[in-house]
């Protein structure tokens, strides 16, 4: 499992707030290239936002889930880029005094596959989630201010 874990200066109903809106993505999570809808009854448990992940031309169309929900503390995704990789991912916030620390694991899947790449993987994996969240508290950070969101690389 890949592991990574930020500290940000917002609360966690702010950070949860990001985290549930797909169309944040694009802005914060390395290899998310675009959305392309989002279930009606999204954020429940079962419903999915359909995604574009890659750098283009090069990108796959594929969607996630939500496997659980806790508002303001727990998201967990069930993440596709078919065919080449499944995860679940889940992020979970503890936070009090306007602060809360970011917790970003993902497990491949499914479990026979993703322990036979997990040695190639999970270093790759640990830095891009590294960089994730923190592109996450900067998005966080902008928003906050009323800024509008910096462009990703």
């Amino acid at each position: 499992m890949a592991y990574a874990s930020r500290e940000i200066v917002a609360s966690s109903a702010e950070v949860f707030a990001v985290l549930i809106d797909p169309a944040t993505y694009p802005s914060w999570l390395v290899g998310a290239s675009e959305m392309r809808d989002i279930d009606d009854d999204w954020p429940s448990v079962g419903s999915r936002f359909h995604h574009r992940v890659g750098i283009r031309p090069l990108t796959i169309a594929d969607s996630s889930e939500v496997l659980a929900i806790e508002p303001d503390r727990l998201l967990r995704l069930a993440v596709r880029a078919r065919p080449l990789l499944s995860a679940v991912v889940t992020f979970t916030l503890l936070g009090q005094d306007g602060r809360c620390v970011v917790a970003f694991e993902e497990e491949p899947g499914p479990r026979a596959i993703g322990n036979l790449v997990r040695p190639l993987f999970d270093p790759i994996t640990h830095v891009r989630n590294h960089l994730s969240l923190k592109r996450l508290d900067t998005f966080v950070a902008r928003r906050a201010e009323g800024r509008p969101p910096a462009q990703a690389p």
